[in-house]
């Protein structure tokens, strides 16, 4: 009888301690739903959707993007990303990093009519049905099917402008190069610009080998060393230059880094003010300071028969040659005429300060 009683009050005391260890325990922790709703909404859990408005609205360029437009397969709808990726799954893990990449994810978040992929590649219905048959999707390749026309179109119909003005009629145009020739927007190869290459420099060097060798030469503009890289001087998408230059003259894109030859000088130097290439080579060369000859013989192309005697100075005549002649040693003709860009001095008319 004593030890039925015993088990009994055990039983309560345990009964009595359950229900306040349960009732301490919810005045202490928040139900989940209450700490759910004492956080701002997000995008993250898939109980609900945040709203649109909160979301990060598309950079300007990528708002207005739409499903191109291919001549090939005019009858071709909009299949969305998702159906692209089915298949080009290596490419769409290449193309993630990419400054596209990014924009048009964003852009399709805040709207989703806002395409991807088909937004360069045009709508992907007829490729997906027909994906041997090459042109029913905008390729970027030159044996993709797709007209070198269409596939600049199409890059122009978002990049149309500014440093693309002349991008008609470009020497690099009437070549039928294509965008995809110097750029790869699917992979990021380069820091900047979508090269196809790691630099802008390698990219030009593809087809321009002969002009990369020349700054192989002893003087040199200092490309190799990454100071500066050839669209300081050229704009490869086309200018009303022959050889693309960013400047209307030779001499302007020059003083754009050697404003100190600008002048105006009270007594100027006739081909200096022409064209700096009378003198100088602008890639490379194997005379001191990118000359096209060595001095004194690059002088006297023009300077013969006068005012100096008029002997032909020779190999012989220089300071190593069999007969050295005094008026061509150290600097040759420079040692004297110092200032052969041009001069303000009053007494510089030939050039001596």
């Amino acid at each position: 009888m004593t030890s039925g009683r015993w088990s009994v009050q055990i039983a309560i005391a345990l009964g009595i301690v359950s229900f306040l260890y349960t009732l301490a325990m919810g005045q202490s922790q928040p139900s989940q739903n209450g700490t759910a709703e004492s956080l701002p909404p997000t995008n993250f859990s898939a109980d609900g959707k945040a709203e649109r408005n909160a979301l990060p609205r598309p950079a300007p360029g990528f708002a207005h993007a739409h499903v191109a437009s291919n001549p090939q397969a005019p009858d071709a709808k909009a299949v969305g990303e998702k159906t692209c990726i089915a298949c080009h799954k290596l490419e769409a893990d290449h193309f993630t990093h990419t400054l596209h990449s990014l924009g048009l994810h964003v852009a399709n978040r805040s709207d989703p009519t806002i395409p991807v992929c088909e937004a360069c590649h045009g709508p992907g219905s007829e490729h997906a049905a027909k994906p041997q048959i090459k042109g029913l999707i905008i390729g970027y390749t030159k044996n993709s099917g797709t007209p070198i026309d269409v596939q600049t179109k199409t890059c122009l119909t978002c990049h149309a402008g500014g440093p693309r003005d002349h991008w008609q009629g470009s020497v690099h145009q009437r070549n039928d190069l294509s965008c995809s020739d110097c750029h790869n927007p699917m992979a990021k190869f380069s820091v900047q610009g979508l090269m196809a290459k790691a630099s802008i420099n390698d990219t030009c060097a593809q087809c321009h080998r002969d002009i990369r060798l020349q700054f192989n030469r002893r003087s040199h503009m200092p490309l190799p060393e990454g100071q500066m890289s050839c669209d300081d001087c050229h704009n490869p998408h086309g200018t009303l230059t022959s050889p693309l230059l960013k400047t209307n003259t030779v001499n302007e894109t020059c003083y754009q880094c050697h404003a100190e030859k600008r002048g105006p000088f009270l007594f100027e130097h006739a081909p200096v003010r022409e064209n700096c290439l009378n003198c100088h080579t602008p890639h490379g060369s194997n005379q001191n300071t990118l000359l096209v000859a060595p001095i004194p013989f690059l002088c006297q192309q023009c300077h013969t028969n006068f005012l100096h005697p008029n002997d032909l100075q020779t190999r012989q005549t220089l300071g190593t040659g069999s007969n050295p002649d005094e008026r061509i040693l150290g600097r040759g003709c420079l040692t004297c005429h110092a200032n052969i860009h041009g001069s303000n001095a009053p007494s510089g008319v030939r050039f001596h300060e």
